[in-house]
């Protein structure tokens, strides 16, 4: 299995070194626009097979699409990351153009790789993938709510003082600081209910916490984060290349599920081969389906500032 990873940044280079020390491909391509950078950090990682223990073919590309030919998964970093104080509104300017022409350059040579969207704002830049390659939905997966479900899962584990891994949760919506939906009605530990271990304030911190998650490393930091980013798209490309059929919240284009149509947004997802198998339609209360309609709202503004980059 081979896949593409454009951007070598610290998301990209991070997501192949897991993705190569996890065995999850057989080979990853990581490109970059800067003379070199993706072949020092491709042979970086190539000379932690022997210590690490696999045998992932990494290799480094200059521009080079022809290099990413045959890819089954796509996965789309590029564009420049977010700055402290900076919304990813404010990015779409830039990182549209970057993203539209990647697109169209990897599915020029893979045209049956499944895309993965990392670029901010990234429901907005998954919207733009869908609607500029004129793919089926189920092939463009935008990564947000796998992120923001780990981090929602990490200040619940921290509040409860209970290992991460044996805690369930999800983030719905849009990924971004004032969209997002951490659902603490239906997270658990261990199958029970974490509100019987939590208070209401305790609950509604550990969304609050969630919700700025990315700023508040983004202050602490200096620029985006990478290591949970990274992580979080190797879970899905790990999902999609062995066929797992994970629920995993991600931003696809609805056609009416959830009560949206034209949008890309994060909604529970079951994730394989195909890519997108199934929309999953939980049962939101209706608080839930109130801040999931204001999150629309809101995606659908930023995407608004598209057109011109859609012509």
């Amino acid at each position: 299995m081979k896949v593409t990873i454009v951007g070598a940044g610290n998301v990209g280079a991070t997501c192949a070194d897991a993705i190569a020390y996890r065995r999850i491909a057989s080979e990853i391509v990581l490109v970059d626009i800067r003379e070199g950078f993706a072949e020092g950090k491709a042979l970086d990682i190539t000379q932690t097979q022997t210590t690490l223990g696999f045998n992932t073919k990494v290799v480094g590309s200059t521009n080079d699409y022809a290099k990413t030919a045959g890819s089954d998964v796509v996965v789309i970093t590029s564009g420049i990351p977010r700055k402290p104080g900076m919304t990813r509104e404010e990015l779409i300017g830039i990182n549209a153009g970057i993203v539209k022409s990647v697109a169209e350059n990897l599915l020029q040579n893979s045209p049956n790789a499944i895309f993965v969207i990392v670029s901010n704002p990234m429901d907005t830049m998954t919207y733009l993938t869908y609607k500029s390659l004129g793919l089926p939905k189920n092939r463009i997966i935008g990564m947000g709510g796998t992120l923001d479900s780990s981090r929602f899962k990490t200040y619940l584990s921290l509040a409860l003082d209970k290992p991460a891994n044996d805690i369930q949760g999800m983030v719905i919506g849009g990924h971004g600081d004032t969209t997002m939906i951490p659902l603490t009605r239906l997270a658990s530990y261990n199958g029970v209910p974490v509100s019987q271990f939590l208070s209401e304030d305790e609950l509604t911190k550990v969304a609050a916490d969630t919700m700025v998650g990315g700023a508040t490393l983004t202050g602490l930091l200096g620029t985006s984060a990478w290591y949970a980013p990274g992580a979080s798209v190797a879970y899905l490309v790990d999902a999609i290349l062995n066929d797992q059929h994970k629920m995993i919240p991600c931003s696809v284009y609805l056609e009416g599920e959830y009560g949206q149509s034209d949008i890309c947004i994060g909604v529970p997802c079951i994730i394989g081969k195909n890519g997108i198998e199934k929309i999953v339609d939980i049962n939101l209360n209706e608080a839930e389906k109130a801040l999931f309609a204001k999150s629309a709202d809101a995606v659908r503004n930023m995407n608004n500032d598209l057109k011109s980059h859609l012509a």
